[in-house]
């Protein structure tokens, strides 16, 4: 990913070198003076090639001699052109011309007051590229390159120190709260893992279908309180005998179901 990035960043810084470059050639120059014209003809061959941008120099015209090459109005259409001076009629201001590579002069004379300069130095086939950023659409598909190679620049170093100016408090905040939620993350991570333990590691739960067990054979059984049939009915211990035989009372222990003599007798009402 570095080395990507450190290739992009080579790449976008070259282009944006070739574009200042390109941009100072046809723009910059003008401000030295020159004017830049493309090269659309053979016809100053081979000094002056298909494509090759020149540039132009103003100069007094009463300086141009012949041999000089000029750059000059061709006609009432303002077509330009660039041809060498073969002759001078200073008397009548005209300057005859004739192309490199062409086999006879040219038709109309020059007048003095359409003479634009004199070409300085040229650059191979940079009048394409002129010629492309100069017209639509080449002109608009250029502006666009230059701001989105501008933006590939500038833009992540903006973003970086945008972000590394952010404040201490603030980034502090965020990190604490990204701490807060990396715990809480921790917590529900131990919670689901103690559940999944506690899951699978339970004894089985016992059946509702099966019965309590019965009670073993050897244990002995409660004592039993009820009386026995051969027990008789206690008697009324009150000192005074009732003329209505006492209501029966449950029970009584073994021990206490003898009675003396005495009770036997008064029992009969007789005196003891």
């Amino acid at each position: 990913m570095k080395a990507l990035k450190k290739i992009w960043n080579v790449l976008t810084t070259v282009l944006v070198v070739l574009m200042v470059i390109c941009a100072a050639f046809l723009m910059g120059s003008r401000l030295l003076g020159y004017k830049c014209y493309t090269v659309i003809s053979g016809s100053m061959e081979p000094q002056y090639k298909v494509g090759d941008l020149i540039y132009v120099k103003a100069v007094d015209v009463n300086t141009i001699k012949e041999g000089d090459v000029i750059t000059f109005v061709l006609n009432e259409d303002l077509v330009v052109a660039t041809h060498r001076v073969v002759s001078v009629d200073g008397e009548h201001q005209r300057f005859y011309t004739k192309g490199d590579a062409n086999d006879i002069a040219d038709s109309e004379p020059v007048h003095f007051k359409n003479v634009i300069g004199i070409p300085r130095f040229s650059i191979p086939k940079l009048g394409y590229v002129s010629d492309f950023i100069q017209h639509p659409p080449g002109m608009y598909i250029t502006i666009g390159i230059g701001i989105l190679l501008i933006l590939a620049v500038f833009l992540p170093d903006l973003l970086r120190k945008q972000k590394d100016d952010v404040p201490d408090g603030e980034a502090c905040a965020v990190r604490a709260e990204l701490d807060s939620v990396s715990e809480e993350n921790q917590r529900l991570r131990a919670e689901m893992e103690r559940l999944r333990r506690e899951t699978f590691s339970a004894p089985d739960a016992p059946k509702e279908s099966e019965a309590p067990a019965a009670p073993r054979a050897c244990d002995e059984a409660p004592p039993s309180t009820a009386p026995r049939a051969s027990d008789e009915a206690p008697v009324s211990t009150s000192p005074c005998a009732s003329d209505e035989a006492p209501a029966s009372v449950p029970a009584a222990p073994r021990a206490c179901a003898c009675v003396t003599d005495d009770a036997e007798s008064a029992r009969e009402g007789k005196p003891s």
